[in-house]
């Protein structure tokens, strides 16, 4: 294991350039079930995580269900909202959406879970966010935002909640609904945007940007209302900031400020491949990190932050391209930048006494892990803490956190995707995971005067794909066209990003469907049905949010084609006669 420094020439080399130096060595993650004593030599264990030194994990709780984010009451009670929209298929636990999770005999395990509020059985979807303000704790319910009082000596409320807010938008890409309330009871809501880019035809090629964009008015942005007011409606009167395409991390720093994280669009490359090469895909825009202010713009759809340049640029769709900044020096930068495509999924800043003086007033952030980095392998799955001086960012992020996805990082594959965050009354730091519905509770027993060091994982981003070894040949086809279409499919040729959404052993994430099923829902399953629908794309899927562009996205020729064609007919072939 490598354990580095974070680099010192954060600001002369830039947010994104700096924090990616020194990235590239590190040990092997493998599978993480919750497992005793981690490398480190941690007495309690790592529960299957890799952690800086001195700190150990346990596993807080598990299997409860698609566990988004996290509060933490001053008594000790980890609440949690669960959710199953869309993006999952799976069925989720019986009970109420909401979990009340206790640790009453100490050991770091929760002893007690409770569950409560809304049911599937009563329609509920659950949601993401969830916070405690004056002995209530707020929670988003399918569209609404309610509120549950919490009676002393009382682990799971028992009422009824009350509605705060109600009305909040839930078509689109990104139909949850994080939200933080600051000391003086605002509640700041995320309004995640309905489209990739505001195209007239989302994520199709070449597609312009609508003019303006009307999305604006009900999304892509953060709203405002009053933790102390009941029944609440949503409007566009009540947007406090715009422009922000998918604000998933919302927190406010010791002194009060806010800020957010921003997951930056995707589809550079593909939907505009004479202006960006696959690579400039796969890294590009980065992900950002930005202080909230009122009335501000923060660029989206119109403009994107290029990590490399250091600076935002006008997105292809309003005449971009990859150089020309036009309206976006009015808008407002991010004060950090990360690598791009890695879903900054929760932020929370640090204002506990337990870990290391170096921790303390910075930020940690989620990341959720990409699907959409080919040609290259996929990122994130793992918590970063990013250092905080004076109120800005004083130096690159460190990997804090690795190893949750296990073998391979990708959506469909991963056994953990780091979801949310939140900081107990004693200290600790807990996170959510929302495919198995795992929490850590993270704790440190070592030097209160050591340094930030980095735990970076190499080797985890690929893998092989299981069970694809002798596949069919479709009638007319040769192994070698097959060959040839599980290397496009795989995003080693054209910038193919076919394993983002179906998984690199094409048994589908919760973008995309299983390929392997033997179901098709464009067609009869033969060759010919097949290459339609990859050369037509899925403008409007079925099952699955995953909008398919024409050709998945890359760039391919008559005989590419044919043979990732080939390829998924032998996928979804595979075990017949």
């Amino acid at each position: 294991m490598d354990l580095l420094k974070p680099h010192s020439n954060f600001l002369r080399a830039g947010p994104l350039a700096a924090a990616l130096l020194g990235l590239a060595q590190g040990f092997a993650c493998a599978e993480t079930p919750a497992g005793p004593a981690s490398a480190q030599g941690c007495a309690a264990g790592d529960a299957g995580i890799k952690l800086p030194h001195g700190f150990c994990a346990t596993v807080f709780a598990d299997g409860i269900g698609h566990a988004r984010h996290l509060a933490v009451s001053p008594s000790g009670t980890v609440y949690v909202n669960t959710w199953s929209g869309s993006y999952y298929k799976t069925k989720p636990p019986p009970g109420g959406f909401l979990v009340a999770l206790k640790d009453t005999d100490g050991d770091g395990r929760a002893d007690i879970i409770a569950r409560f509020g809304e049911t599937e059985d009563k329609g509920g979807q659950g949601g993401t966010g969830i916070a405690i303000f004056q002995n209530n704790l707020f929670a988003e319910s399918s569209g609404r935002i309610v509120r549950y009082a919490l009676n002393e000596g009382q682990i799971a409320p028992k009422g009824e909640p009350e509605t705060a807010v109600s009305g909040l938008p839930l078509t689109g890409e990104h139909p949850m609904h994080p939200f933080a309330i600051s000391g003086n009871g605002e509640i700041f809501v995320n309004m995640g945007a309905a489209t990739n880019s505001c195209q007239l035809n989302n994520r199709m090629r070449e597609s312009p940007g609508e003019q303006p964009c009307r999305e604006l008015e009900t999304h892509g942005g953060i709203w405002r209302y009053s933790a102390t007011a009941l029944n609440q409606t949503f409007s566009p009167r009540e947007r406090f900031a715009t422009g922000l395409r998918n604000a998933e991390g919302i927190a406010f720093d010791p002194s009060g400020r806010i800020f957010v994280t921003q997951h930056g669009r995707d589809l550079l490359a593909q939907n505009w491949p004479r202006l960006y090469r696959p690579e400039q895909g796969q890294n590009l825009p980065a992900e950002e990190l930005v202080e909230l202010r009122e009335g501000a713009d923060y660029g989206w759809p119109y403009c994107y932050y290029d990590g490399q340049q250091n600076k935002l640029l006008l997105a292809p769709e309003y005449g971009g391209d990859g150089r020309m900044e036009g309206i976006c020096p009015q808008k407002q930068p991010p004060v950090a930048a990360y690598p791009a495509h890695w879903a900054p999924n929760d932020l929370k800043f640090y204002d506990g006494a337990q870990f290391p003086a170096a921790y303390r007033g910075g930020a940690f952030i989620a990341f959720h892990g990409s699907w959409n980095r080919a040609p290259g392998p996929q990122g994130g799955y793992n918590v970063v803490f990013q250092p905080f001086s004076g109120g800005k960012p004083s130096g690159p992020f460190i990997v804090f956190a690795d190893c949750f996805a296990g073998a391979v990082k990708e959506p469909g594959r991963a056994a953990h995707r780091p979801s949310g965050l939140a900081i107990g009354p004693e200290g600790a730091l807990y996170i959510s995971d929302d495919i198995g519905g795992r929490i850590w509770r993270v704790t440190y027993q070592g030097d209160k005067e050591a340094p930030l060091e980095t735990v970076t994982a190499a080797g985890t981003d690929g893998g092989t794909e299981p069970g694809n070894a002798n596949l069919q040949v479709p009638r007319g086809m040769k192994p070698e066209q097959v060959a040839l279409g599980r290397r496009i499919f795989q995003g080693e040729i054209a910038g193919a990003a076919c394993t983002g959404c179906h998984g690199l052993d094409g048994k589908g994430s919760p973008l995309g469907p299983d390929l392997t099923s033997g179901k098709w829902l464009w067609g009869d399953g033969s060759l010919k049905a097949i290459t339609a629908a990859i050369a037509d794309g899925i403008p409007q899927p079925k099952e699955h949010p995953g909008v398919m562009p024409p050709m998945g996205g890359a760039q391919l020729s008559p005989e590419e084609l044919a043979a990732v064609a080939a390829y998924v007919w032998a996928l979804g072939h595979a075990g017949q006669p």
